[in-house]
């Protein structure tokens, strides 16, 4: 089969990590977007979207944040697929009408976290996993119709409204990344030290089947891909005039 064309929304500052583990992570043709730079696709021409995380808030005022929302409606109005990460799972709400805002707490490190088994963005991963996470924001309000996915005591952890997912933990940080993140976060120096004595090989490896979510998006885009291109035969037309 073909490589998914996906559109990459980095919202990570001097996000060269991001980058890294995304393009690790994601088995498509990847074009990439720092839209914290006011980079945006010129075209929603994409078999799907992934929007990553970002140290900003969805609610704050920052220049790159309104143009990021009005071209991610625009493209779920025109059926896009989007997976979000975090930050990204955040917006995807907050663009469809749910409810962002600061939690009161910080969810840091490895976290337990369960689904419900019901879609498949979670095939392949346990009932309860272990993953990434590093937020201290948090979508308290589902959007209408949106089904929720996974939560843990924290938040809300996956959901999905047609064809937009979003998952509030990091599958695709690496050990690296954890330490960095860690190493430069405005948190208790005993906390510190005690989280990073956690980043190991071994409980990285309890992380890794987390990291399924993003060949099951890829797998989910690809299938709608070509139900969508059997319909257009069926009906008669040449696929390959047809632009988002």
């Amino acid at each position: 089969m073909t490589q998914v064309r996906l559109a990459l929304l980095n919202a990570a500052y001097e996000g060269e990590s991001t980058r890294r583990n995304f393009r690790r992570e994601l088995d498509a043709s990847l074009a990439e977007f720092d839209i914290t730079d006011g980079e945006l696709p010129e075209t929603y021409d994409y078999d799907g979207v992934v929007v990553t995380g970002s140290r900003a808030s969805v609610y704050w005022d920052e220049d790159w944040i309104a143009p990021a929302k009005a071209w991610v409606a625009e493209a779920i109005d025109r059926d896009v697929p989007f997976l979000g990460i975090c930050w990204g799972h955040q917006l995807l709400a907050d663009v469809l009408g749910g409810s962002v805002d600061d939690m009161g707490e910080y969810e840091v490190g490895y976290s337990h976290i369960e689904h419900t088994g019901d879609s498949p963005l979670f095939d392949g991963i346990d009932r309860e996993f272990v993953a990434y996470t590093s937020h201290s924001d948090a979508v308290l309000e589902l959007p209408a119709g949106a089904e929720p996915l996974a939560e843990n005591e924290y938040s809300n952890h996956g959901y999905r409204l047609g064809s937009v997912f979003g998952v509030q933990f990091h599958p695709e940080f690496d050990q690296s990344t954890m330490r960095k993140l860690l190493e430069n976060k405005d948190i208790e120096p005993e906390i510190r030290e005690r989280l990073l004595t956690k980043v190991t090989d071994e409980n990285h490896a309890k992380t890794r089947p987390a990291s399924l979510v993003f060949e099951n998006f890829t797998n989910y885009v690809q299938e709608l891909q070509a139900s969508t291109d059997g319909e257009h035969e069926s009906a008669g037309l040449d696929t390959t005039d047809i632009s988002a």
